[in-house]
């Protein structure tokens, strides 16, 4: 029996006035408890309000979230199958969540409740509809969604768990639809919050099954076959070839943290995700609350994320790789980070002394075979249009984007006197590779260039774009002396040899 009714039945009827208060007092003690153990406990202490979600395109972010409780967020996202450039003289029929690819970035809270509207564009000629890994319920928020075009739908969910999700549409074949470039990431943000960083950028790992090979010209469709065979022609970050390098870089400074989020839409392969030249500090493993310290590679599985987040200690272009890596130098798995600011020779001195290591020689090394079709031209100027392409692809990691090479490791192109004193060495060089000295421009160079898999047409594009480049002597290649390079055959042993 309560105190409260042990105090009446003693005292009598002329203290009961006493003991109702105390009743009272102790009724109210007991409904604030319970609120203060409800509020301990609920994440999200009550929906309050409603606001539009902030959606951003890649590599951009949303604003983190600053108020302090759940709302009704209202999110609007558009299907849209539009024709875009997957690589320089190459398009592709993408489709996409936003019209881009990966799609639009959520940002939402914990406890937030989401009235998710997706709409497909008259224009489209598939229907569409939208997986969230975010979502808890069937088919999370598929078959609620399924818009056919000129349609729309609207479903609801809570987001329930902190994390980073993908999204991706969920279509039948939803392998095709996934590859074609239907994927993105929202964020359900902690209560609290994440820890204030100075930069936050989103990028997002995808596969392309081109009919064509790597590089072949003109608008690409969908290959099944190869999908079925995970064998992607192209490996990308952010839906093209060079989204994020050059002008595309993600930009910093010196002394700044960066937090990347990164999604991998798959369909098929497992992202090594790795930046050349910095150590992750913190990564959220597979986009959930463990967290891993000072992590070098970091593993994304198809339809999964990870959170990393790195200091910048110095300046200088970081290098953003999938970590199987023939995808970045070979299927375009490539970005950059451009961090400027003083170089602190303390963390890195770059290179301080040089010399010739060659304790067994050297020997040439070929390529593996296999040429992929190159775009016929007809005229100088589409052989230098077309060998610039070839250029980007192949031979501007080891001798620069402007020609430079590497000093005292990869001899300049720009103003070459190696190369425009012969132009069927130079020929020789691209088909056989290249080893032992030579001398360029007066300095001696001594390393190994491997023979390279290419057809006529594009070995004759790619010298005809050097030669008209940085001031050499716009000599022009045709595929009729490549061929008769190539029939001579073999490698030449000694590189300065005439």
């Amino acid at each position: 029996m309560p105190a409260y009714r042990h105090l009446s039945a003693l005292l009598g009827p002329a203290p009961r006035a006493a003991a109702s208060a105390l009743r009272r007092v102790s009724a109210a003690s007991a409904i604030a408890v319970a609120l203060l153990a409800g509020m301990s406990c609920a994440p999200s202490g009550g929906i309050v309000g409603e606001e539009d979600a902030v959606l951003t395109s890649p590599p951009n972010v949303p604003p983190p979230i600053t108020r302090r409780n759940a709302t009704k967020v209202v999110v609007r996202l558009e299907t849209r199958e539009v024709t875009q450039r997957l690589a320089d003289g190459v398009d592709y029929t993408f489709w996409t969540f936003g019209g881009t690819v990966p799609g639009s970035f959520m940002r939402v809270r914990q406890g937030d409740l989401v009235e998710f509207h997706l709409a497909n564009h008259p224009s489209s000629a598939n229907p569409h509809n939208i997986d969230l890994h975010a979502v808890t319920g069937p088919g999370g928020g598929a078959g609620a969604s399924l818009v056919s075009p000129g349609t729309e739908a609207t479903f609801t969910f809570e987001a329930l768990n902190p994390g980073l999700y993908v999204y991706h549409c969920a279509t039948a074949p939803v392998g095709m639809h996934i590859a074609n470039g239907m994927y993105g990431l929202i964020l359900v943000e902690p209560p609290g919050g994440l820890p204030a960083v100075d930069r936050e950028y989103y990028i997002a790992q995808g596969e392309f099954y081109t009919r064509g090979g790597f590089g072949a010209a003109g608008h690409q469709s969908f290959d099944m076959a190869k999908a079925i065979d995970e064998n992607p022609p192209y490996v990308l970050f952010n839906g093209s070839v060079g989204a994020l390098t050059g002008d595309n870089s993600l930009k910093a400074e010196v002394g700044e943290t960066v937090r990347l989020y990164v999604g991998n839409g798959g369909p098929n392969l497992i992202s090594s995700f790795h930046v050349i030249g910095e150590i992750f500090d913190k990564v959220h493993v597979e986009g959930g609350s463990l967290i891993n310290e000072n992590v070098q590679t970091t593993l994304i599985p198809a339809g999964g994320a990870a959170v990393v987040e790195f200091k910048l200690e110095t300046a200088g272009t970081f290098l953003l790789v999938d970590h199987s890596i023939f995808r970045t130098f070979n299927k375009g798995a490539l970005g950059m980070i451009a961090v400027s600011g003083a170089a602190d020779s303390s963390v890195f001195s770059g290179r301080i002394g040089e010399g010739v290591y060659r304790p067994e020689g050297s020997a040439v090394q070929t390529s593996p075979n296999g040429t992929a079709a190159a775009p016929r031209a007809t005229t100088p100027a589409q052989q230098v249009a077309f060998g610039e392409r070839v250029y980007g692809r192949t031979c501007a990691a080891c001798h620069q984007p402007q020609g430079q090479g590497i000093p005292l490791v990869f001899p300049p192109l720009a103003g070459s006197d190696y190369l425009n004193a012969n132009p069927t060495r130079a020929i020789a060089a691209v088909l056989n590779g290249l080893s032992g000295p030579i001398t360029v421009n007066g300095t001696t160079y001594n390393s190994v260039m491997p023979g390279l898999a290419l057809s006529d047409d594009d070995v004759a594009n790619v010298l005809t774009y050097v030669y008209s480049q940085w001031g050499n002597n716009r000599t022009v290649v045709s595929p009729a002396q490549v061929r008769a390079v190539r029939a001579a055959g073999g490698p030449k042993a000694n590189a300065d040899a005439h």
